[in-house]
């Protein structure tokens, strides 16, 4: 039956076309999240409907001069605050995908940096360690239950962690001196980073206690970000000149060299650093500037939003919510080109109907967008036309049972 209604919709669909081209970009928009009491901010990781990004400020303490603090900006209304009200150094890294969980390090009372899990319900909690005096959080799984990092164990090395209800798990190693866990999973079941030893680092992806090392061709790599997934793993490594490049990398295809803003020369410089739920979107930076890397090659977010900009540069990009559509980094605005983060919009997202993400259009993506029929906003107004109608329901139905592997 479904199939049938798809057919007849076909002809609809096309009318449709047109509005979602004009439509597409409307709410594109550039938000400085400002610098707190500080000097300098940098944005590190984003929510999924992108109200949520955390990062740090570089502003004055009383005890130890200039430090960073852990901070939490809430784009639209509340302004933004500091996690930990002290004067101990800190940093956010991740954030899960409805806000509310946020984790990083934080320095105890004895200046040693602690894994710090934050909650909106629990504040903060010291995450521990494996033996060591050290450890430190850098990603959270999408509902915050999964943290990754490193800590330092009862030899003093360096080690991957994977935190879940209380343990600490020890990654292990790839034949060398310490490794690092650097992002994970929506569901926390993959985790990637580098491992390192005496003749350099290698990027690796772990998954159900198999660590594996990525083979990239240099000996120093690092995996920086890894999709919903895990089958797609990005990040930087060194060519045989020195110069850093950014990478894409699936078991099915291998490595992808994603290239820099410049082609060729003695400079091609880029880095990965974030990467969507599908692997689609990837974000990261070249010479100086905020990038993006789509199926059409590298985009410099700076001349594709120069509408948007005012005496300002976007220089990185760190993080991109699973759909793609929000990017957090930092850039420079004048007159001082001080550093400060920011939360781009890049504008709302069309997409084949599957407002949940799983690869899967089914009875799930159906029923919210019916349900949210007469709403404005979100991944439910598929067609991004600012509003959800019959045009979205029609979209839904059109791709009925795609990616889903079932007989419908």
């Amino acid at each position: 039956m479904i199939r049938n209604i798809q057919n007849r919709l076909k002809a609809l669909m096309s009318a449709c076309v047109l509005s979602t081209i004009m439509t597409a970009g409307w709410s594109q928009s550039l938000i400085w999240l400002g610098t707190g009491d500080g000097s300098a901010s940098y944005a590190y990781a984003v929510s999924a409907d992108g109200r949520i990004a955390v990062g740090r400020i570089y502003a004055y303490g009383y005890s130890w001069g200039m430090r960073d603090y852990s901070y939490r900006w809430s784009a639209y209304g509340s302004g933004g605050h500091r996690l930990i009200q002290n004067d101990l150094e800190s940093v956010a890294l991740g954030v899960s995908a409805d806000g509310t969980t946020v984790v990083g390090w934080a320095r105890d009372g004895a200046h040693r940096p602690r894994a710090y899990r934050w909650t909106e319900r629990g504040g903060l909690e010291d995450l521990g360690t494996l033996g060591g005096a050290e450890s430190r959080a850098l990603a959270v799984s999408a509902d915050g239950r999964v943290v990754v990092g490193w800590s330092l164990n009862t030899q003093f090395q360096a080690r991957a962690f994977r935190w879940e209800n209380g343990v600490m798990q020890d990654l292990g190693a790839l034949d060398g001196f310490y490794t690092e866990a650097l992002a994970v999973s929506a569901d926390g079941r993959v985790v990637v980073g580098r491992a390192g030893n005496v003749y350099g680092t290698r990027a690796f992806r772990w998954e159900n206690g198999v660590m594996q090392d990525l083979n990239l061709p240099s000996n120093r790599s690092e995996a920086l970000g890894v999709s919903a997934d895990g089958s797609v793993v990005v990040g930087v490594y060194t060519d045989t000149r020195g110069m850093h490049r950014a990478f894409r990398w699936t078991a099915a295809e291998g490595m992808q060299d994603l290239g820099s803003l410049r082609s060729s020369g003695d400079y091609v410089d880029s880095a990965a650093y974030g990467v969507s739920a599908y692997g689609h979107v990837v974000v990261g930076t070249s010479l100086g500037y905020a990038v993006r890397w789509t199926a059409a090659g590298i985009e410099n977010l700076n001349t594709s939003y120069a509408h948007l900009l005012y005496e300002a540069r976007l220089e990185a990009a760190y993080a991109v919510s699973p759909d793609g559509r929000y990017i957090v980094g930092y850039g420079a605005r004048g007159p001082r080109w001080n550093k400060q983060a920011y939360l781009l919009d890049t504008g709302c997202v069309v997409h084949n109907g599957d407002v949940d993400m799983n690869r899967c259009v089914d009875d799930a993506d159906l029923l919210a967008v019916l349900f949210a029929v007469g709403s404005q906003g979100g991944r439910v107004d598929v067609n991004c036309d600012r509003f959800v109608d019959d045009a979205d329901l029609l979209v839904v139905l059109l791709n009925f049972g795609s990616g889903c592997n079932t007989d419908r």
